[in-house]
């Protein structure tokens, strides 16, 4: 692996999960070209997420804070989200070995991990602290209260997050329940080393990025992790499409946005929104759709590239244009789309640009490092452009309570913040609050993308 793919990699914790090395393994991209949109069938299995919870105070301080839920729906492949920590992040009901949890839904990562019971914690220094400090919704999984667990010997998970919260312990197959898909033998980090900054009620997560981005090594010591003993797996949605649970290999989130008032003051939001597998979610959609493929990383650059000679990470599509006001702007760098990220994390002239358009202006404030608005600002249209087809962000998704001051007042941040100079090497999020608005429908086997745009809601 080269140098570049390891900085741009190591930018990316912003979104999550960041190894200390990464194994590279060469795939034939995709060409870098739009398509007429995938006909999208009703989905086999529909999941609502459960609710939505505060986001991890390691993400919050990374300027990502929201995330989703889901509600129980008719469709056995479907489930709905839910949204938790004041809808920071967006959450499922999953069983594993017969135990359930609540996991947080991850396209920024890719492994399915949760905490096993008699886990030790620690904080971000990695002091000893108790149990409590990490909390996990549960006390988590019991190894030994699963008929169906089987351990992987002399392997072990180690996860690092950009701010310093890591994950580590052994490696352990299981089946996997989310709504009505049911995948046997998923392999699955079960840390019994945890710094972790939890929100009360989750107790891991779920990932459904790419293979290239697990977190599983052939050591049983975390510090000897490396590129040179990464075993990539098969995370849990492509395991679904192997063992033929689903007809269709491609899986389909709707985020519902809390409201204003959810956003600042409930911790768990329940029933905001759905993830689908085999097919599209279920929510009212207009007729304006495009598949785009996914953009692979240059080994030699670190840079996001539609080329042969790249390997895949994370969902990242090329934006035409960025469109608000009279303003048209053709981005560098291509983004990501993350349901871990709350915001859009976009460069430094579209933000600022897109700031000053409010009425009145948001303004960056330098102690909190964001752009702050006044709550009742009136917002630009803001418009992304992929594929030929510009999908609009709903005004609501970009004034964003982030606390209060001295006096008690909300304190508002805009939902597109400044994710650095626009360079090609730089990362950029479309997160939340852009997938509000659309249907999002990730194929990580043939490394598409369908977006379509949500109705109005």
């Amino acid at each position: 692996m080269t140098m570049g793919v390891l900085a741009v990699l190591a930018a990316l914790s912003l979104l999550g999960a960041v190894h200390a090395e990464y194994h590279i393994v060469r795939h034939a991209s995709l060409a870098p070209r739009s398509r007429d949109a995938a006909v999208l069938p009703a989905a086999e299995f529909t999941v609502p997420f459960s609710g939505k919870a505060p986001r991890r105070k390691s993400k919050k301080s990374a300027l990502a804070a929201l995330r989703g839920k889901s509600r129980a729906h008719g469709a056995s492949d479907t489930v709905v989200v839910d949204g938790s920590a004041f809808d920071e992040e967006y959450l499922t009901n999953a069983t594993i070995g017969g135990q359930h949890f609540s996991l947080i839904v991850d396209t920024g990562s890719s492994d399915t991990w949760v905490a096993q019971k008699g886990f030790n914690c620690f904080d971000i220094e990695g002091n000893p602290v108790s149990q409590d400090t990490c909390a996990f919704g549960t006390t988590g999984f019991n190894t030994a209260a699963s008929k169906t667990f089987q351990p992987f010997p002399n392997v072990s998970f180690n996860i690092t997050y950009g701010d310093g919260e890591f994950l580590s312990g052994p490696v352990g197959l299981d089946t996997v329940t989310i709504g009505g898909m049911s995948v046997d033998r998923q392999e699955i980090g079960i840390p019994t080393l945890t710094a972790w900054e939890g929100d009360g009620i989750n107790t891991g997560l779920i990932g459904f990025a790419f293979p290239d981005l697990t977190s599983v090594f052939n050591t049983t010591d975390p510090t000897k992790a490396s590129a040179s003993n990464q075993i990539p797996y098969s995370p849990l949605f492509n395991s679904a499409v192997k063992q033929k649970k689903v007809k269709n290999p491609f899986f389909s989130i709707a985020l519902d946005r809390g409201s204003f008032d959810a956003q600042a003051n409930a911790p768990f939001d329940p029933n905001l929104g759905f993830i689908a597998f085999g097919g599209i979610a279920p929510v009212p959609v207009v007729d304006k759709a495009v598949t785009v493929p996914v953009e692979g990383y240059s080994l030699t650059t670190g840079a996001p590239t539609g080329g042969p000679d790249s390997d895949f990470f994370f969902y990242t599509v090329a934006v035409e244009a960025y469109t608000f006001g009279n303003v048209s702007v053709r981005p560098v760098g291509s983004p990501i789309l993350d349901t871990g990220t709350t915001l859009n994390f976009m460069s430094t002239d579209v933000t600022a640009a897109f700031s000053a358009q409010f009425n009145p202006p948001a303004v960056f404030d330098e102690d909190f490092g964001l752009f702050v608005v006044d709550c009742n600002a009136k917002v630009p249209q803001f418009g992304v452009k992929i594929g030929g087809k510009t999908f609009t962000i709903d005004a609501r998704d970009q004034i964003i309570p982030a606390g209060t001051d001295d006096e008690g007042n909300i304190i508002c941040i805009t939902g597109t913040q400044d994710g650095g100079p626009d360079e090609a090497d730089n990362i950029f999020i479309l997160g939340d609050v852009f997938l509000h608005n659309v249907v999002a429908t990730f194929n990580p086997i043939d490394a598409e993308v369908t977006l379509t745009q949500r109705a109005k809601y």
